[in-house]
């Protein structure tokens, strides 16, 4: 009688302690992003967001790791080039706390900027008042920057 009663509870309490044990919380930690010249992306994401660059573990010359907040990095790695499709809809967003301060900067570093239809050195501003601009990377990347901070 009791081998019944024992497989009932294994039976029963088996996908309550699986179910468990796989229902972890997860974050994300890094955005990684693939360029062709490590040095040409690693400064347009230093200069551009003022990112500070951070402790990389790898030491083999191929990847730059960058703080970008929030317990954040953003994993720069260079490797063989091959042709990416780009869209804007893919698209990495920052938010900033003052959009005159960082579009005064991508025009002192020659980048570029654009309102969501595609607009040269237009703001789009969304339905909640939040202003956003669009920018490339020196690889082609859409980076969204909006004052959502």
């Amino acid at each position: 009688m009791r081998k019944p009663i024992a497989l009932a509870l294994i039976i029963f309490i088996l996908p309550i302690i699986s179910s468990t044990l796989m229902a972890q919380q997860s974050k994300i930690t890094h955005i990684a992003v693939y360029v062709k010249e490590l040095k040409r992306s690693s400064d347009f994401y230093k200069n551009i967001f003022q990112f500070p660059e951070i402790e990389e573990p790898f030491k083999d010359g191929l990847h730059t790791w960058l703080n970008i907040g929030n317990n954040l990095s953003l994993h720069i790695i260079e490797a063989p080039w091959e042709p990416v499709t780009i869209n804007k809809i893919n698209h990495i967003c920052f938010s900033v706390t003052n959009m005159d301060l960082i579009i005064a900067n991508l025009k002192k570093q020659g980048v570029e900027y654009e309102d969501w239809p595609g607009n040269k050195n237009s703001i789009n501003v969304r339905p909640d008042g939040i202003k956003q601009i669009y920018v490339q990377d020196p690889d082609g990347y859409w980076i969204e920057i909006n004052d959502e901070y």
